[in-house]
């Protein structure tokens, strides 16, 4: 039914001067609340059950690997000399890359008062803090010893030779991706606080009640609480705007301050913020089209919300594309042998098929975003966006990869292959990142009931 409320506005009732409500079929306050905690109240479909299992195998899979990365060393990747950095590193910049859509969403767009945010800033601000997680985690376990890793904080002990380089932009990493992560923490649960106070009194049981109740704060929605609320949300939303920019860009810091062909480029910073805009955009996609059908909730999260979001993806990919040419250009302006053998390597050496997945599945599978048609149909954005987050992943495995497997001399050449537990360890990271969300789901309120209630028609009159 309500899909065919939303077909029926943007195919019968589509008018170029008035754009389509945020809000389809006439809810009011208590249509909101219950279409929003009814999927906290009720049994889960037997579809979040399958997958939810199927995302737990994945998580155990990911802790073997993990027991056995410990138990082994390093030894067991595919990482060898001169690729010393392999799937862990391509799958922390991929994952802290997923995590920029939700920070822009309820950030940015809520300092500019864009009011289509509301029915998904939610969900992407949950999958922002689970991406920061699961990208933190192969750093972690890259460093080897794990059981001496506090030899990297600057503690005053006999270890003060091996002090953390300061002047190193991995340490940039660690101050930057922990602000990041604190800041939308603070964000994401500072935004929940009116809907927890919502669940709280919809609470059937003592347990959940008192649960609910502690993490409300004590909200009891006066004018004076939702002023305060109001004023913090604003200061959270300004501290975490810069973070969109300066998080991704200390990354691309890993990359463009060496001296290595391929790396040392100055497009990097801009080029990276793009990128992740682009594939969080897309992961945001992929996770709300089924969400949306699986609770029923077509008329919260309609197909404008879907739309303005793919429009994003799109000029995110022009922009992503433009970097991809400008790299071969300047390349070739400058005149340097082994910066233009790092690109031609790429694009024809011995990882060509991962540049040529990465440019079809980033360049040209979004340019269908263009019809209408492919923008504003669920099933096929899902499909597009899977082909945007798998090349944005052979992206980051083409810029680290092919870029060390070929340095400036013959002698420091050498081939990369992932060994099972690269992969495994990938694989491994996509469950615990959808057991994270599918639990978000199940607890928590899927979408922000007191900003959607904000954009109500009737919501003028007060």
């Amino acid at each position: 039914m309500a899909t065919t409320l939303d077909t029926h506005w943007d195919n019968t009732h589509e008018d170029p001067g008035k754009r389509a409500p945020l809000v389809l079929g006439g809810l009011d306050y208590a249509g909101v609340t219950d279409s929003v905690a009814g999927i906290w109240e009720s049994r889960q479909p037997r579809t979040w059950w399958i997958v939810f299992v199927l995302a737990v195998i994945w998580l155990l899979i990911l802790g073997g690997c993990i027991f056995h990365l410990f138990m082994k060393g390093v030894g067991v990747w595919g990482n060898c000399n001169p690729v010393f950095w392999a799937f862990d590193i391509v799958n922390f910049v991929f994952w802290v890359g997923i995590g920029h859509a939700g920070t822009l969403i309820s950030a940015i767009l809520f300092l500019f008062r864009q009011n289509w945010r509301t029915s998904i800033n939610r969900a992407a601000e949950a999958m922002t803090i689970f991406a920061v997680i699961c990208a933190g985690m192969f750093p972690g376990v890259h460093i080897g010893r794990i059981w001496v890793f506090y030899w990297l904080f600057p503690i005053p002990t006999e270890h003060l030779a091996m002090w953390p380089n300061f002047r190193s932009p991995l340490l940039w990493d660690v101050f930057a991706v922990g602000t990041y992560f604190t800041v939308s923490l603070l964000f994401w649960y500072m935004g929940m606080v009116p809907d927890l106070a919502t669940l709280r009194d919809r609470a059937k049981t003592r347990v959940k009640k008192i649960v609910y109740g502690i993490l409300s704060l004590g909200w009891t929605g006066s004018v004076r609480s939702w002023h305060r609320y109001e004023a913090a949300y604003t200061i959270l939303a300004a501290l975490s705007t810069p973070l969109v920019l300066s998080v991704h860009t200390i990354v691309s810091f890993d990359f463009a301050v060496s001296q290595l062909p391929g790396w040392h480029t100055t497009i990097f910073p801009p080029y990276f913020v793009a990128g992740a805009i682009f594939s969080g955009f897309a992961m945001v996609v992929t996770l709300l089209v089924p969400a949306r059908t699986l609770y029923g909730l077509q008329n919260i999260i309609t197909i404008r919300h879907l739309e303005n979001m793919n429009k994003i993806i799109m000029a995110t990919g022009l922009m992503v594309g433009m970097a991809y040419a400008i790299e071969f250009f300047i390349a070739w302006y400058g005149g340097v042998q082994a910066e233009s053998f790092a690109f031609q390597n790429r694009a024809f050496g011995n990882y060509w098929w991962s540049y040529w997945i990465m440019v079809t599945c980033n360049v040209v599978i979004p340019q269908l975003f263009w019809i209408k048609w492919c923008r504003t149909t669920p099933w096929f954005m899902v499909i597009v966006s899977l082909f945007v987050n798998v090349g944005m992943w052979f992206e980051r495995f083409v810029i680290t990869v092919t870029s060390l497997s070929r340095d400036f001399v013959p002698s420091s050449w050498g081939f990369y292959w992932p060994t099972e537990v690269d992969i495994m360890m990938l694989i491994g990271s996509f469950g615990l990142f959808f057991t994270m969300f599918l639990l978000f789901c199940r607890f928590l309120p899927l979408i922000a009931i007191s900003e959607v209630k904000n954009v109500l028609p009737r919501s003028e009159q007060h």
